[in-house]
């Protein structure tokens, strides 16, 4: 059941992460796009670019930040204070991810979500748009945040059932 529970969050982690990487993708070829467009239009005495342009950059940075973190914690390539992590064997590696992640991971998934609830509602209730000229909708971008952090806590969850030994990749370490 765990395990069956832990595939379930890693493939839809590793879905969320290719998305990421097609967003990022994007992101580079649009800032790209109003580069060069910028520089033509100054050539040109133009404005060859737009408000939407440079907010739509914001928006899928911002998109890949949030959505990635999740991806990045399934992968074990988050940022963490690698001074005594780095030496400990896995037994003791595993009691580090179950403490941090009920002390500090989890608790801090469901407060964003919590805090973030309101501040998500209220932009869908005003239909909130950008103060700038021509600039994108907002509550679009503003509702991946709950998400974000609820796929932070799955994945939290996924590192909990791994840290209990109840993956297939524990059990291989376990062996060797």
């Amino acid at each position: 059941m765990m395990r069956h529970f832990l595939r379930i969050i890693n493939g839809f982690s590793m879905q969320v992460g290719r998305l990421c990487a097609v967003l990022i993708l994007v992101l580079t070829v649009l800032s790209a796009s109003n580069a060069i467009l910028r520089y033509i239009g100054k050539i040109i005495g133009k404005n060859l670019t737009s408000n939407a342009m440079v907010e739509a950059q914001w928006h899928l940075f911002a998109m890949s930040f949030l959505l990635g973190a999740a991806y990045v914690l399934g992968q074990d390539k988050h940022v963490r204070v690698d001074v005594w992590y780095g030496r400990c064997n896995q037994k003791m590696k595993n009691m580090i991810n179950i403490i941090g992640t009920l002390i500090f991971l989890i608790p801090f998934c469901l407060f964003g979500m919590w805090s973030s609830w309101d501040y998500v509602l209220n932009s869908w209730q005003n239909w909130e748009e950008s103060n700038s000229s021509g600039g994108l909708p907002l509550y679009p971008i503003k509702t991946i945040i709950p998400i974000a952090f609820f796929l932070l806590l799955l994945q939290g969850i996924a590192l909990l059932i791994r840290a209990f030994g109840f993956s297939e990749e524990q059990e291989v370490k376990d062996e060797s």
